[in-house]
């Protein structure tokens, strides 16, 4: 079941290499996400408060998706995924350090920046390795990105819990993903450049989706409104709802990680065996349960459990949602999958503000709750989702 890591990923070099920008997005955005209570203690903000300022990283990922494509057509995907990866780390040291509050989401609005552009470089990459060198890495890699969301809380939690102060701690870690950078720089350059097939134009603009492709795109919503929610709120309900000690707020977000890293890694063997449909459908179930234990049963231990769930739940449906987004007959190759990419950021990182406004509103556990109907309406919709 996991012989594909040991011949396409860690058999192949460029695999490894690509791999540590993956990994470096979880690493980073975990550090960040653990911090997040912590941010809000800081500066006294309500839940309203924090939903506004979560929404400047998804303006400024949003507002760099173009220029992430930019920039591999400009300057190749290697030196792309290069430039977002420090560039991501260059931002990331600005929330965490910042004296005065004003210059929080300016420091946000860059990190979401980064990512933006080091997701599309790194994945253009990925895909481009899997046809030159015939493997199957993007699914692994995807991986790679949870487990880095996983070792980042539990390392984040444990230096909270021991007072570390998060500026100084942030400046460690992105010590670490820049010597990283650097070790796989000279492998990732060496890569070849992807060759473009030329096509009209006109194939080229947006259009709005129509047909499988719009299931396909509000099944990605429901997911990753659920991940958003999970990877940027987890902290906030073990410390506000759960009560948790200062050790185990970023416990509920690295036993989402761990499950969601575990889910990917058996995706590739269990997809082809049960089908498409049925671990969509089986996803959001196990979502749906886990959101229930979390507002049913607010312990740790039972928390962690609902974490994991929801973990395991959302796991495959971004791989399976990705790869047949790609495949949409009549489309220019890539097109149906940088539609859907579009959308399933929004639901990803608008999420979580939407989170925060109806947390205020009423609370955090009725807020989980309306995730929890996105779960199902995703059960709903992949009963009879057309896939490719």
């Amino acid at each position: 079941m996991f012989s594909h890591l040991t011949k396409d990923f860690l058999g192949n070099k460029f695999s490894r290499a690509i791999g540590w920008p993956f990994l470096a997005v979880g690493i980073l955005f975990g550090t960040w996400a653990t911090f997040i209570p912590q941010v809000k203690i800081r500066y006294d903000l309500n839940d309203a408060d924090l939903g506004m300022l979560l929404l400047s990283m998804p303006l400024g990922a949003l507002s760099m998706n173009a220029m992430g494509a930019y920039l591999v057509n400009r300057i190749g995907m290697q030196r792309a995924t290069l430039f977002g990866l420090f560039f991501m780390c260059f931002a990331f040291l600005i929330p965490l350090n910042v004296p005065f509050f004003w210059m929080l989401p300016i420091g946000l609005f860059l990190c979401g920046s980064g990512i933006s552009i080091t997701n599309v470089a790194m994945n253009t990459v990925a895909g481009s390795l899997e046809v030159s060198e015939r493997i199957n890495i993007i699914s692994t890699c995807h991986g790679l990105f949870s487990i880095g969301l996983m070792l980042s809380s539990i390392a984040a939690s444990t230096a909270i819990g021991l007072k570390v102060e998060g500026g100084l701690y942030v400046v460690f870690v992105i010590t670490f993903v820049v010597l990283g950078g650097l070790i796989v720089r000279k492998t990732l350059l060496s890569i070849a450049d992807q060759k473009e097939e030329s096509a009209p134009a006109s194939n080229s603009k947006f259009t709005m989706p129509t047909g499988p492709l719009l299931i396909m795109i509000l099944m990605g919503l429901c997911n990753n409104f659920t991940e958003g929610t999970m990877a940027d709120w987890s902290s906030v309900f073990m410390r506000d709802v759960i009560k948790s000690s200062t050790y185990f707020t970023g416990w509920g977000l690295a036993a989402y990680s761990l499950f969601m890293a575990l889910g990917r890694f058996f995706g590739d063997a269990l997809i082809p065996r049960y089908g498409a449909n049925k671990i969509l459908t089986w996803g959001a179930v196990i979502s749906f349960i886990g959101i229930m234990v979390l507002i049913l049963l607010p312990n740790v231990e039972m928390a962690i459990i609902g974490f994991s769930l929801v973990g395991a739940g959302v796991s495959c449906a971004a791989p399976i949602l990705y790869a047949s987004s790609a495949r949409v007959p009549g489309m220019k190759k890539g097109a149906g999958l940088a539609i859907f990419n579009t959308f399933a950021m929004i639901g990803f990182m608008v999420g979580p503000v939407i989170i925060g406004f109806i947390s205020e509103a009423v609370s955090l556990s009725f807020a989980f709750m309306l995730v929890s109907g996105l779960c199902v309406l995703w059960a709903v919709l992949s009963l009879r989702a057309k896939l490719y």
